[in-house]
């Protein structure tokens, strides 16, 4: 019997893999993460495309009975279906990890996730530093991390993707506005030159589907857009090769 680990892609339940769809037909048990992201249609529309009953798994759910899943994969193939990829978020790496390490058959079909679909901007993948998330403000209050990520990444000549929070259960997404307000407060509070009006800034919203946005400019201007429905991420470039550049005004 085999655990599952099956990403969903980004836009909605057709992006699933040929393979993908063929596995969660085949397994007795599916469960649906709904925490790491958001896909742009509902877990009944993907019920009615698989043709199977979801089991939604919250970040407490899965965290708490991540062993309840591994045990059933011992004697049933269960499927746990990630958007994006599996490992595009780190959580899932423990299950994996824990899995194997009871012996659990475990197989991956991997999919597009926000770490490349950020290509369609023209940054060049390549040149990307650490990658780093930025919380709502009033759960981390005095904020620091995505700041000094930010600041390293640069200093080397690296670009940074920041991963936005997100509370589905709640229904709370951070926007691209918000994101840029947190970071100027913490620019406001260290002081280093980090972040400025001034400062080049790439707004993305809804990557991989077919109303993604994306716009470039400085953080003073993309402030102020509209990026409509979530998700949303922000990405601070560093040195850009002349290509990217070409890439970024077509976004302005």
């Amino acid at each position: 019997m085999t655990l599952y680990l099956i990403g969903l892609g980004l836009g909605d339940e057709k992006d699933i893999t040929v393979r993908g769809l063929e596995i969660v037909k085949l397994c007795e048990a599916v469960y649906f993460e709904t925490y790491t992201s958001l896909l742009s249609c509902s877990i009944a529309d993907l019920e009615k495309f698989y043709g199977k009953k979801l089991i939604p798994a919250d970040r407490a759910m899965t965290e708490q009975g991540e062993d309840i899943i591994i045990d059933l994969a011992q004697n049933k193939d269960v499927a746990f279906l990630v958007i994006g990829d599996p490992f595009s978020a780190t959580t899932h790496i423990e299950m994996y990890r824990a899995a194997l390490e009871r012996g659990v058959n475990v197989e991956v079909v991997h999919n597009g996730s926000v770490l490349s679909a950020i290509g369609r901007t023209g940054l060049q993948l390549y040149k990307f530093g650490k990658t780093t998330s930025i919380p709502f403000i009033e759960d981390v209050p005095q904020l620091e991390g995505p700041y000094h990520i930010i600041r390293e990444n640069h200093m080397l000549g690296a670009h940074t993707l920041c991963l936005l929070d997100l509370k589905p259960g709640l229904g709370k997404f951070m926007t691209v506005n918000s994101a840029l307000t947190i970071l100027e407060g913490i620019e406001k509070r260290l002081g280093e030159g980090v972040i400025k009006d001034s400062t080049l800034v790439v707004g993305c919203a809804r990557l991989g589907r077919s109303d993604f946005m994306i716009k470039s400019g400085p953080l003073g201007a993309i402030k102020k857009i509209d990026f409509g429905a979530p998700p949303h991420c922000v990405i601070i470039p560093s040195k850009l090769h002349f290509m990217e550049e070409e890439m970024l005004e077509m976004w302005k």
